[in-house]
């Protein structure tokens, strides 16, 4: 060490001392004020269960009445304490993560923006609404609440906390109010007690009257310092004046603390004395190694295997570190890394595991994949917010299997059980004899020249061919009832099938009153049934069809059929039968007619009419008998495939009877009972383990949910099916996967009905064990529960199966009369019976059991009293309606669906844990019950056969508590690293994880694979500073930065957030940290949260392109609106948390249209308004169906309604032909204000721009609109455009727009700004733009623009300006002149993109946006094409969306045109010198003379503005702008 020492002096000595180190900051935060942490952590509960909230509410009451030490750690620890008290370790640390990235943060500000659409009463910091009248006095909630039946109840949000002992028939009463504070206790206290009595509703949602002014600073994104190519310059001269510096943001022990080898945090400690030394030396250090000479390109060639090398080498505990320091950093670190020698073996494991790779996850080298437990995890696509909801939902699951017992390995082996309920529709049965055939493809004659093999199947054919083969592949039931209108429709389509000999088997079941009294005479559906028997015992059923066929011809449209319409046909078909005998009371042609309506109630198949395919019946929207002709034909394909297979397979034969072989398919079921197939599902919660039972209520009131449903499970005695044959007591049967519990009331019929459905079932199954839970329909007796007590009774005392045949006797009726009728209950004992136990129990005064039961079904089931349902696996199947069957075949569907999903999977699971019988079944239960109860998400992937020894990172976890199982694949020297790191070390922090990151290096690079600084913000928990004050929040630091490139700074968000720079005078496009004093802060705002969507109209299953959504609340109907595209039918809508209503736009879109359904809303489906709530940081995405009102089927949205629009094609054909002049005259009238759109990026481009439109104002006479893409500009920019608009008397808009989520990214800025010029151009602007004209900001024009913008496109939707070629020494640079633009143009002219006129009606009506991002999509894949984007793309796209060529003076540029050019010229573009190089500001001063002039103009007119600024006297700018964008804000439809 002494050594060391004597260097550093000798080092110290001999140096000079440099500059300081610069540095780069970066943060978010959000638009709204801040939000309590109280509150947010409240909301972490509300998602565990709404006890935990309310328990915290209570709990929070004491949390700032002992709250002396005032610190914002203190206050923060005892929120913590109160709120952790139920929570497990891990999930202690998910509310510390959650509280540190603000996740819930939107959920209080969308109830603040609830509040506020209220508004509050005047001088109220909470109140009361009861029904819609706010008050914050008692006395007046009384008087309230007496009216309050009066008015309407309110709408509920599905994220409102409701009081768990709140009576839904009461009024509503909804406190807002901030939880905490003593005001909120009083009203609290009052509301739980009126609640407890039952007399209201209270529902409680979060109000800050009085925020604190701090705004929430975000986390959860990633910041990119990327280095900018300095081939053309592009920096503005402009001084700007630095900030001064928080000396705390940047602290001494930054993380990144080795340098070169020298551990500096440790040299610290142990060398305190040396401190200023230490920090020279460091900075020494940092400045020889930021040194970034460029590379060669055989040093490169190793990177990403050298940069995999220096990580593995490093000790575990920091190998994370290490690779996020280096990938971040990459640019500085990588001549250090090319000094790494790559082991042989290394590089055979990372090749060997590549294959892998490719193999099972379809991974190339350099891409990345992150697994957590087998979830596959997409960093593109899935934000923070996401992840976390992934990892808390996870811990769910992990703690409770580990609450059941189920540690370690075989917890992984039971969480990559797949047991989602599958989606194969269920099919029913139609094999039976209640169908009427009308042909048989197999045995009919009409078929005899189709071939009869099922190798058929395998020939080939065209595509979308129907194979006519002699089998019955397809059957086609109609389930009808004869005189419903919809009948005759359906006939008739089954008709057209048979008469176009279609391959389909058609079947009819007629469902008709099936009464002895009823006849034909009386009865039209009786009368068709009878006849159609008639014909077809005299014929056969094929000639039967035709006689209906005919008799409904008769019956006109949209009637009911009539006994006549049946009768006058079959008298001129049997004019000598005597109609009586046929339909009268003593026909004998009642076939199928008791037996059509029991096939109909005993499939269960919900409302008629039906039709089945191969027994599934179609959804109810699919019976329009337009649609169901084409269902039924892709069904047909459909189905064909699945049977190619099974030929294919060997698996069907033609020998085979088909229809057998479709019935004998696991999907096929008795009985379908929607109630079962239903999607959501309700599941109990069977983690918890205590020891308590039914049969001690006073114990068991106290209990919570979770608790009351162990003590149930506890206090459950079986019936099960159990021969004693010695072969079933090695039956591995005895574990039964199923377990259903029946809640009724058993001294009800109902109740009994259920049980003793069940015990018949069971009888024939040997999975399944069933239980009773008591829900009595009034206060228990002895006299009303004589039944449930004799089977509690029978239950706790007699042996299984005795238990079972007492029981079985107990619920038949004739049983309960007689008990009614005073027989005595020892009667009904079965032999073998203990009766004096039984007896005993049986009159035992202690109920006990029977109160519990009735709380539990109250409190937990959420049942009425007497009402039934039935568990099966923790799923809670109910409540039943008072008369609805279900029956042994239900019971039959439930198990069927158990053991093919969860129950045989899990149960060899537990097998193999080797617990004993009665536990092992329990657990089944238990796991079922919660694996289910999962949101469907992805499958597991598994991944164990990667190679891990010398090629991966492997960190191991705590032993003895349930751990994640992380895997990442990555290549070290991208951008997916730069991420991937920080995010790992940040889970390393939360959870207790087995973590393994294997490399998946690229070999031979030709080029510097990371060319940006990267910092990702994230912090586990919220940190202090030394004073116990909360640290200024999370924020990106890019520290002791080198001071040579040029930077671009680039946020990286989640999907839904759009967010723009706030405060900061340097540009954040061009950061020189040479002219920088210390540090460049950024600061950035959300501003908005996107709203996406995706729009079809029903009729056409189109998306209705040029439909307008508005989206407003109730007080402001239109604050944003949006227009949908064709792509995927897309919007997006800006938005911020809170209740928003979305509606069609007041104009032609309300007009035509109207809403049909939507999803992923929060209004039900039916309601008018459509309201959806952003409540969350996460992506909000919903799906709105609409529906062309019906007298408006022939309008179309695009056109104004008038007969002009509609010449389309030809007039555009003619136009090019004649060239003729279109009257254009006529439009201007309206508002005559010509539209200019420009985009611009740093400074530099931002002074072009504003010296572009002092050169449009200078020479256009008419009043000029600029648009300007607001994504990219500075806020020194929007500040000072209100200033300038007003001064110069323009308008402006600032259009933004979020490059959506589908639509292939752009990672550079510069090609991102260039794919905002050309592909959002339909959906930018709102529809009552007509035209606009696109101008570069780099450009001088010199006339006046109405002359470009009246100029006539020949029905082109736009017109641009091809190259020069007038200036002959550049011929070697252009491009288009040779290889594939040349071939591709064939003749054409390549257009240049600085200056285009969009005609937008021609535009939006040849759907020319939706062409452009297709192509777009298919074309940006590869990276070598579109290299000019905004250029390429319009001139590839020259034959699907023609370009008028403007004359060439309208775009001058010294680069490619002549000099003799130039006096003509109307516009002067600045291009780029691929020769020279020259900078743009020198170019602008030699090329254009008035330039400097307008620069000196616009130059002065800031300095005013900052003087105003300053002085305080800058009074126009909010008003201009307000005004502004009141005038331009609201577009209003003209």
């Amino acid at each position: 060490m002494g050594i060391f020492i004597a260097l550093l002096g000798i080092w110290f000595s001999s140096s000079l001392a440099k500059a300081d180190s610069k540095a780069v900051t970066t943060s978010l935060t959000t638009k709204w004020l801040s939000t309590p942490l109280l509150l947010e952590a409240s909301e972490f509960l509300a998602e565990e269960g709404q006890e935990k909230f309310w328990t915290f509410v209570e709990a929070s009451q004491d949390i700032r009445s002992s709250d002396h030490g005032g610190t914002n750690y203190s206050s923060y620890h005892a929120m913590l304490k109160a709120a952790c008290q139920n929570l497990s370790p891990l999930q202690q640390n998910l509310l510390k993560f959650s509280l540190s990235l603000r996740s819930y943060s939107a959920t209080i500000q969308a109830f603040q923006q609830i509040a506020a659409d209220e508004p509050p009463p005047v001088g109220c910091n909470s109140f009361f609404a009861v029904h819609g009248k706010k008050t914050c006095e008692f006395d007046t909630l009384e008087i309230l609440l007496q009216t309050a039946s009066e008015r309407l109840k309110p709408f509920l949000f599905r994220g409102d906390h409701r009081f768990p002992l709140s009576n839904p028939e009461s009024p509503v009463v909804i406190l807002y109010a901030e939880i905490g504070t003593e005001e909120f206790s009083k009203f609290h206290n009052l509301l739980v007690s009126k609640a407890s009595a039952g007399d209201i509703t209270y529902i409680l949602r979060h109000y800050v009257a009085n925020p604190s002014k701090e705004k929430v600073y975000l986390s959860g994104y990633g910041v990119e310092l990327a280095i900018k190519s300095t081939e053309y310059k592009a920096k503005d001269d402009t001084q700007v004046k630095g900030m001064e510096v928080n000396a705390t943001m940047i602290g001494e022990n930054d993380p990144i603390d080795e340098v070169q080898g020298f551990l500096f945090g440790k040299l610290r400690q142990l060398h305190p004395d040396l401190k200023e030394e230490l920090k020279e030396l460091r900075k020494h250090l940092i400045e020889s190694t930021n040194e970034m000479a460029p590379l060669k390109v055989w040093q490169l060639q190793d990177l990403s295997f050298q940069t995999a090398a220096r990580i593995l080498a490093a000790p575990t505990v920091d190998a994370l570190m290490v690779m996020k320091d280096l990938s971040q950093n990459f640019p500085t670190k990588a001549r250090a890394i090319t000094k790494t020698v790559v082991s042989s073996e290394l590089r055979t494991e990372i090749e060997e595991n590549q294959k892998y790779f490719k193999g099972t996850l379809g991974l190339q080298s350099g891409d990345s994949a992150f697994f957590i437990n087998g979830l596959h995890i997409d960093l593109d696509t899935q934000d923070i917010f996401s992840l976390f909801d992934v990892l808390r939902n996870e811990a769910r699951v992990m703690e409770g299997l580990h609450s059941l017992g189920i540690e370690g390995l075989s917890l992984h082996n039971v969480l990559k059980l797949n047991i989602q309920p599958s989606d194969s529709d269920y099919a029913v049965d139609i094999r039976s004899p209640a169908i009427s055939w009308i042909n048989n493809l197999e045995v009919d004659s009409r078929y005899n020249s189709w071939p009869s093999s099922v190798q058929e199947l395998l020939r080939p054919t065209f595509p979308g061919v129907i194979r006519q083969i002699r089998k019955n592949f397809h059957n086609f039931v109609l389930i009808v009832d004869p005189s419903h209108e919809s009948t005759a429709e359906l006939l008739n389509v089954a008709e057209m099938f048979f008469s176009n000999h279609i391959p389909l088997r058609i079947g009819l079941v007629f469902v008709v009153n099936d009464s002895e009294d009823v006849d034909g005479l009386q009865d039209a559906g009786v009368a068709l049934l009878r006849a159609f028997n008639y014909v077809a015992q005299e014929v056969d059923n094929n000639y039967a069809f035709q006689t209906l066929i005919s008799i409904y011809n008769k019956v006109k449209t949209g009637d009911q059929l009539q006994v006549e319409h049946v009768v006058s046909v079959l008298e001129k078909q049997y004019p000598y039968v005597e109609m009586n005998s046929i339909l009268g009371i003593d026909s004998v042609y009642d076939q199928n007619r008791k037996e059509g309506r029991g096939y109909y109630e005993q499939t269960g198949v919900g409302p008629l009419p039906i039709v089945l395919f191969n027994g599934m019946p179609f959804q109810k929207e699919q019976l329009d008998p337009d649609d169901l002709e084409t269902i039924t034909m892709q069904k047909i394909l459909e189905t064909t495939s699945l049977f190619q297979r099974a030929v294919y397979l060997g698996e069907l034969s033609s020998d085979q009877d088909v229809v057998e072989y479709i019935m004998n398919q696991p999907n096929v079921v008795p009985r379908i009972n929607s109630r079962i197939l239903m999607s959501d599902r309700e599941y109990l919660d069977l983690t918890a383990t205590n020891n308590f039972f039914v049969d001690d209520y006073a114990r068991f009131t106290f209990l919570n949910s979770k608790d009351k449903t162990a003590a149930v499970a506890n206090s459950m005695t079986y019936l099960t099916k159990k021969g004693m044959s010695s072969k079933e007591i090695y039956d591995d049967s005895f574990v039964r996967p199923v377990t259903f519990w029946i809640v009724g009331d058993f001294d009800k019929p109902s109740g009994r009905q259920l049980l003793y459905d069940a015990i018949k079932h069971q009888k024939s199954s040997n999975h399944v064990r069933i239980s009773m839970i008591n829900n009595p329909s009034e206060d228990p007796t002895s006299k009303n529960t004589v039944i449930t007590r004799a089977i509690w009774a029978a239950l706790q005392t007699q042996t299984s199966n005795n238990a079972k045949n007492f029981i079985t006797k107990m619920a038949k009726e004739e049983t309960a009369k007689a008990l009614e009728a005073g027989a005595d209950i020892t009667e009904f004992a079965v032999g073998g019976m203990d009766v004096n136990t039984f007896k005993e129990a049986f009159e035992s005064p202690k109920v006990d059991f029977i109160l519990s039961h009735a709380m539990y079904c109250r409190d937990v089931l959420k049942l009425q009293k007497g009402q039934r349902a039935v568990i099966s696996n923790g799923r809670i199947i109910g409540p039943l309606e008072d008369n609805e069957l279900f029956n042994q075949d239900d019971f039959h569907l439930l198990e069927n669906i158990i053991l093919k999903t969860s129950g045989q999977k899990i149960k060899s699971h537990i097998q193999q844990l080797g617990v004993e019988e009665d536990l092992a079944s329990d657990l089944v239960m238990k796991v079922d019950a919660l694996l289910s109860a999962q949101p469907k998400g992805e499958a597991r992937i598994e991944y164990q056969f990667f190679e891990d020894r010398y090629s991966a990172v492997k960190l191991r976890p705590k032993e003895g508590e349930t751990y994640f199982d992380v895997v990442a694949i990555v290549d070290p020297a991208t951008r997916d690293a730069q991420r991937l790191a920080p995010l790992l070390m940040v889970l390393n922090q939360l959870i207790n994880m087995n973590l393994r990151v294997f490399m998946n290096c690229q070999s031979k690079l030709s080029d510097m694979p990371l060319k940006s600084f990267y910092r990702y913000v994230l912090e586990p928990e919220i940190s202090f500073t030394a004073d116990d004050n909360f640290a200024p929040g999370p924020i990106a630091k890019f520290l002791d930065m080198p001071q040579t490139p040029l930077f671009t700074l680039n946020l990286n968000t989640p999907e839904s957030w759009m967010v723009e720079s706030v405060r900061t005078p340097y540009d954040l496009d061009n950061i020189y940290l040479e002219e920088v004093d210390n540090r460049v802060a950024a600061e950035y705002e959300l501003e908005y949260l996107l709203l996406e969507g995706h729009c079809y109209d029903i009729t056409t299953g189109q998306p209705p392109r040029g439909l307008q959504f508005t989206l407003g609340t109730s007080a402001n109907p239109v604050i944003v609106d949006t227009i949908v595209m064709a792509n995927l039918g897309y919007f997006q809508l800006k938005a911020n948390p809170g209740a928003w209503v979305l509606k069609l736009r007041k104009g032609r879109s309300e007009d035509i249209y109207r809403i049909y359904s939507h999803d992923g809303t929060d209004s039900p489906p039916d309601a008018n308004e459509v309201t959806v709530v952003l409540n969350n940081f996460k992506s909000k995405i919903i799906k709105v169906k609409v529906q062309k009102k019906l007298d408006m089927m022939n309008e179309d949205l695009l056109s104004d309604g008038t007969s002009e629009n509609e010449s389309g094609f030809w007039e555009s054909l003619k136009w090019g032909f004649t060239g003729g002049q279109k009257n254009d005259e006529m439009k201007q009238d309206k508002d005559d204000v010509i539209n200019i759109f420009s985009v611009a990026s740093g400074h530099l481009y931002e002074r072009f721009l504003r010296i572009m439109m002092l050169s449009v104002l200078k020479h256009t006479k008419t009043p000029v609109k600029f648009w300007f893409l607001k994504n990219y500009l500075s806020p020194m920019f929007k500040e000072f455009i209100p200033y300038m608009a007003e001064k110069y008397n323009f308008q402006y808009e600032l259009v933004q727009y979020k490059w959506p989520r589908w639509l292939h990214q752009q990672t550079e800025k510069q090609r991102i700004i260039w794919g905002y010029k050309i592909l959002f151009l339909d959906v930018l602007f709102p529809l009552v733009v007509d035209k606009f004209l696109f101008v570069d900001a780099d450009q001088i024009v010199r006339t006046d623009l109405k002359e470009l913008r009246d100029f006539n496109l020949e029905g082109a939707p736009y017109g641009y300006t091809p190259f020069c070629e007038s200036r002959r020494e550049m011929d070697g640079y252009r491009f288009w002149k040779s290889g594939y633009w040349a071939s591709h143009l064939a003749g054409r002219k390549y257009h240049i993109s600085a200056l285009y006129v969009v005609d937008l009606k021609k535009f939006r009506k040849i759907a020319a946006g939706d062409r452009l991002r297709g192509q777009y999509q298919g074309l940006s894949q590869d990276p070598n094409s579109l290299s000019n984007l905004d250029q390429d793309l319009p001139n590839n796209m020259i034959h699907q969306v023609p370009i008028k060529s403007l004359p060439q003076e309208w775009l001058w540029c010294e680069t490619w045109c002549d000099d003799s050019s130039k006096k003509r010229a109307k516009t002067i573009d600045l291009c780029n010198n691929p020769m020279t190089k020259e900078p743009k500001l020198q170019a602008a001063v030699r090329i254009v003379p008035e330039w400097q002039d307008y620069d000196q103009e616009i130059k002065q007119l800031y300095s005013h503005f900052q003087k105003e600024k300053e002085s305080g006297t800058l009074t126009t700018t909010d008003g201009m702008k307000l005004q502004n964008r009141k005038g331009l804000g609201a577009h209003v439809e003209l």
